[in-house]
C-alpha cells in the first residue's frame, strides 16, 4: 500500500466518493481527498446505496401520488440520472462507440475520448435505459424494488473497484489513471461491503450473476484496449446493475 493510502479507512473517504460519483453538495477536503486517491474507492458500493435510496424514495412518493408504476420507474431513473450527473451512461456511451467503433486498440482509445457520441452509444443508451425502465416498473408491481435497486446499486459499484485494482490503466491520463489503482485491502473491503450488501438484498444467485457480469466487461475491455479507464468502470457499473436488475426480476417472477 502506498504511503500516503498507510490506513484503510479515514471517514472522509465516503464525503469523497461522493463527491466524484455524485452531484451532491457534499463538503469535501480537496487536498485529502486527492491524496487519498484511489484509498477511497472502498466507499463506492456504500455511495451505491446513497443512490439507490433515494432513487427509491422518488418513486415511493410518485407512487404516494397515485401515479402509474410506468411514470414513477421514468421519474425514479430520472433521478438518478441528475443524482450521478449520468457518468455512468457516459461512460456507456463512450465505451460503446470506442469498443465496436474502432478497428485497433489506438482508435478505440481515441474514440472513447471523443465527447461526441456515435451511433453504437445512442443505441446502447436507448437499448439500457429501456430494460432499466421496463425492469424496475416490473419490481414496483412485485414489490420488491427497494431491495432490488439497492442492491444492484452496491454490487455494481464493488464492481467497479474491483476492475480498477485487477487491471491496469489502458491510458496514462483520465480521471480513472488520476484516481489510481486501490490497493488489494482496499479492493476487498469494497468486495465485502458490496457482497453482504447483495447477499441481504437480493441473494447468493443474484451475487454470483453480478460477478459474471464483472468478469464479462473486463473480459472485453482487456481484449479491446488492454485494459480499463473511466469509460470501461461505468459501463461495467451500467451492465452489472442492468444484469441484477434482470435477475431479480425473473427470480420473482
Amino acid at each position: 500500500m502506498e504511503k500516503r493510502n498507510n490506513i484503510l479507512i479515514d471517514p472522509r473517504d465516503l464525503a469523497a466518493a461522493l463527491g466524484l460519483l455524485t452531484r451532491l453538495p457534499v463538503p469535501i477536503e480537496t487536498t485529502r481527498a486527492v491524496a487519498r486517491g484511489a484509498a477511497a474507492a472502498w466507499a463506492y458500493p456504500v455511495v451505491g446505496i446513497v443512490v439507490a435510496v433515494i432513487i427509491s424514495a422518488t418513486v415511493a412518493v410518485m407512487l404516494t401520488l397515485d401515479l402509474p408504476a410506468q411514470i414513477a420507474a421514468a421519474l425514479g431513473l430520472g433521478a438518478g440520472v441528475v443524482l450521478t450527473g449520468a457518468m455512468h451512461e457516459d461512460g456507456l456511451a463512450d465505451t460503446a462507440d470506442g469498443l465496436w467503433g474502432g478497428w485497433d486498440r489506438a482508435r478505440r482509445l481515441a474514440i472513447m475520448k471523443d465527447s461526441h457520441i456515435g451511433t453504437y452509444g445512442v443505441i446502447a443508451l436507448a437499448l439500457t435505459l429501456l430494460i432499466r425502465w421496463l425492469a424496475l416498473t416490473a419490481l414496483i408491481a412485485s414489490g420488491s424494488h427497494w431491495a432490488a435497486l439497492i442492491g444492484a446499486a452496491a454490487l455494481s459499484r464493488g464492481g467497479m473497484v474491483v476492475l480498477m485494482g485487477a487491471m491496469p490503466n489502458a491510458r496514462d491520463t483520465g480521471l480513472s489513471h488520476h484516481v489510481g489503482r486501490p490497493s488489494t485491502a482496499t479492493i476487498w473491503l469494497a468486495v465485502a461491503i458490496a457482497g453482504v450488501i447483495g447477499l441481504v438484498t437480493t441473494g447468493f444467485g443474484v451475487v454470483l450473476m453480478a460477478a459474471l457480469a464483472v468478469l464479462l466487461c473486463g473480459m472485453i475491455a482487456k481484449a479491446k484496449i488492454g485494459g480499463q479507464t473511466g469509460d470501461i468502470l461505468g459501463a461495467t457499473q451500467q451492465m452489472t446493475e442492468i444484469t441484477v436488475l434482470l435477475a431479480v426480476v425473473a427470480a420473482s417472477a
